[in-house]
């Protein structure tokens, strides 16, 4: 499995995060926010920053969960045109015959991110229909989330990147709680939140503060 390698972030920029992890944060938003023009700058700069196209290809593949089909559709029309050639032959197939491994690693996955809420998490799930939670532990974590490639820490990233777009603070609280059950520093979050406030609203960008202080400083 690949790991890119941290750099230092030039001066003015965050302490706390590499290139590659503000590269990939920002396509993540990027993708989320839309938008032609965008995403080609943020693409070219993942790309200047030497993530791989597999992880770029992977980080699209979760943005259908994270962010819908529009946006994420539209995303890989625009990295499709600059790079026409699919990575490593697409990676991990996904293959029904798979399913009862998708179910078992999707588990784990969520397990892993979710912590000592998992168990909640599968209540809640139940509750809002019985579909809901075969879709987020086998389809999501299972076999997206939790594909070969790029690992768990590196994905959560990416999630919370994105979903810190949108106006979803019940699954914000769970990922900014997710991004630390998965290794990244609370200082990484200030300098993650502090980068991505430059894609948001003022008024937006005060709701995120005011989760993640919920959760920084309570642990909640």
């Amino acid at each position: 499995m690949q790991t890119p390698t941290s750099g230092t972030f030039p001066a003015g920029g965050s302490s706390a995060l590499g290139v590659k992890e503000i590269a990939w944060a920002r396509l993540a938003a990027g993708i989320a926010k839309g938008g032609e023009e965008l995403l080609r700058k943020r693409f070219a700069a993942a790309r200047g920053a030497g993530i791989p196209a597999r992880w770029i290809e992977e980080l699209l593949l979760q943005s259908f969960l994270n962010v819908g089909y529009p946006l994420t559709l539209a995303a890989f029309g625009v990295w499709r045109e600059m790079v026409p050639e699919v990575a490593d032959g697409g990676g991990e197939p996904l293959e029904h015959a798979k399913h009862n491994a998708w179910k078992e690693r999707g588990a784990e996955a969520a397990g892993e991110v979710y912590g000592r809420t998992y168990q909640k998490l599968l209540t809640n799930l139940r509750a809002l229909h019985p579909a809901v939670e075969h879709l987020v532990v086998t389809d999501a974590y299972g076999k997206i989330l939790a594909r070969e490639g790029v690992d768990a820490k590196w994905r959560e990233l990416g999630t919370l990147s994105a979903i810190a777009m949108l106006e979803a603070p019940n699954q914000l609280h769970a990922h900014l709680r997710g991004a630390l059950n998965l290794g990244w520093t609370r200082e990484e979050v200030d300098a993650l939140l502090a980068l991505l406030e430059h894609d948001m609203t003022s008024d937006h960008a005060l709701d995120v503060w005011s989760k993640w202080a919920e959760v920084r400083e309570r642990g909640l």
